[in-house]
């Protein structure tokens, strides 16, 4: 779902993280459905922060949709929002925004998306990218439809407008069709509740079951959160529908090899939730034990960098027979709207979110373990607010491979140029960031953690890797036709 404009440089953050763009989820057949909805999105606010909305369907009063900026328990908590939702149908959607202030125009990126067909109204909630998104766009605009938003999920609304299907599910299924990339996509229309994901499985979405009703979501947390039973993974290139209790399934598109993106295990989904049938904690857990077997260093004490980094820092502990200590503390009320980011703030950077446990550290060889480095920025600032608080040495560990390609497929991933991994080899990352010692865990071993022992087969790779391999299973259209340089064939 990302838009199309340019992304802000956000001073307290530091463009230092990948962030993941959205989190959708449905209900159907629950009595205020929107009530579901909303708590299912707080369950998946780590997804997005900035924007959320939810559209619901009362057959007495038709369709209604609230989007706020901001957290889900600032606007869908409240009675003169919620009380505007009822119904037994509605789908939500959760949003990192990338298209500058929240001004009056950016409220038109927030999701879900509404259309009114001759058939009848629809709307959906997209998790994503859409590679060939600029492409459609000028083409739709050139035949006449008149966008609404910047996003690039508004294409799918005006696909199905073009389309001369007799029945809004198989117009979804036209509009899919026509668009490359990833996505997994929550719809509704008055009867139905609807749930696609790409051929390549992409990104996540499972299905659960609470009573009579039914429930889509990105996660399994969110169907934790209302108490609902995990079924199953919506499959690869799979269409379910759900009406009057019954879920029925239809394969869309040409069978492909599944390439789910492995980064949703390293760091995007909630170490509770469960992927593919593999809970993310664990996998996430042996990315420790897979890094301290790769990566041994003599040290006193092994700490995560909060809070990503947790459950690596604990694997590694154990494999590794070193001590684990929380050595660095976070601010749990540290929001990103905290305070106006005058340059006094700016320059305090990483210390108004983390703090150093200084007893702890003092005199130690610390093992610093986080998910990933990008910029580097943070990395740099941790590791002088370590040896502030008196660390003998430093050693980053880092629960991933090199980020040295961008992202096409709903992550927000700044320009090549600006990768650290990209332009340093990992020796001069090390001596850049100022550490004793930098290690990656292997692309090899970040599968073997993921399941796969035998690691990664360069021909028929199980995951989407492309951020660190170079390896796109989608061809980025778009941005190939801006100049990007794919890798070349070795």
């Amino acid at each position: 779902m990302r838009p199309f404009l340019s992304h802000p440089f956000d001073p307290l953050q530091d463009g230092d993280k990948l962030k993941e763009e959205c989190g959708i989820y449905g209900v159907i057949g629950l009595a205020n459905a929107s009530n579901f909805v909303a708590l299912g999105l707080h369950a998946l606010q780590h997804r997005g922060q900035e924007a959320g909305g939810i559209v619901s369907y009362d057959p007495e009063g038709g369709f209604n949709s609230a989007r706020r900026f901001g957290y889900v328990r600032d606007n869908f908590t409240k009675p003169d929002v919620m009380d505007t939702l009822p119904g037994p149908l509605a789908i939500g959607h959760v949003r990192y925004s990338t298209a500058g202030s929240k001004g009056a125009t950016a409220i038109r990126d927030v999701q879900p998306f509404f259309g009114e067909f001759a058939i009848g109204g629809c709307a959906i909630a997209h998790n994503g990218n859409l590679t060939n998104a600029a492409a459609l766009r000028k083409q739709l605009i050139e035949r006449g439809s008149i966008f609404q938003s910047s996003s690039d999920s508004e294409c799918i609304i005006h696909l199905m407008a073009r389309s001369i299907q007799k029945t809004l599910a198989e117009r979804i299924k036209d509009a899919l069709r026509a668009v490359e990339g990833a996505f997994s996509v929550i719809a509704m229309t008055r009867t139905k509740l609807i749930g696609v994901r790409d051929p390549l499985g992409v990104r996540p979405l499972v299905i659960g079951r609470f009573g009579e009703g039914w429930v889509l979501s990105s996660e399994t947390c969110a169907l934790d959160i209302i108490g609902a039973e995990y079924i199953r993974d919506v499959e690869p290139g799979e269409m379910v529908v759900i009406e009057n209790g019954t879920l029925s399934s239809s394969r869309p598109f040409a069978p492909a090899p599944s390439r789910f993106c492995i980064f949703e295990q390293v760091y995007f989904s909630r170490p509770d939730s469960i992927i593919g049938g593999r809970s993310v904690y664990e996998t996430r857990r042996q990315i420790g034990v897979e890094l301290a077997r790769e990566a041994p260093v003599e040290a006193d004490l092994v700490c995560p960098v909060p809070d990503s980094g947790t459950p690596a820092a604990i694997g590694y502990a154990h494999e590794s027979g070193i001590p684990y200590g929380m050595g660095i503390i976070r601010n749990q009320y540290m929001g990103r709207t905290f305070i106006e980011p005058t340059d006094q703030i700016r320059n305090m950077g990483v210390r108004l979110k983390l703090n150093v446990n200084r007893a702890l550290i003092r005199g130690k060889r610390v093992i610093l373990v986080d998910d990933s480095v990008v910029r580097g920025t943070t990395s740099r600032k941790i590791k002088d607010m370590i040896l502030d608080a008196g660390a003998a040495e430093v050693h980053f560990r880092i629960a991933s491979p090199p980020t040295a390609w961008p992202c096409f497929y709903g992550v927000d991933t700044p320009e090549r140029s600006k990768l650290l991994a990209a332009t340093m080899s990992e020796d001069e990352m090390r001596d850049w960031i100022g550490v004793d010692s930098l290690k990656f865990i292997s692309l090899d071993g970040l599968y073997r953690a993921a399941g796969e022992a035998a690691g990664r087969d360069p021909k028929a790779p199980r995951f989407c890797d492309a951020c660190f391999s170079g390896d796109y299973p989608v061809a980025p259209a778009d941005k190939l036709a801006e100049g990007f340089q794919m890798k070349a064939a070795e």
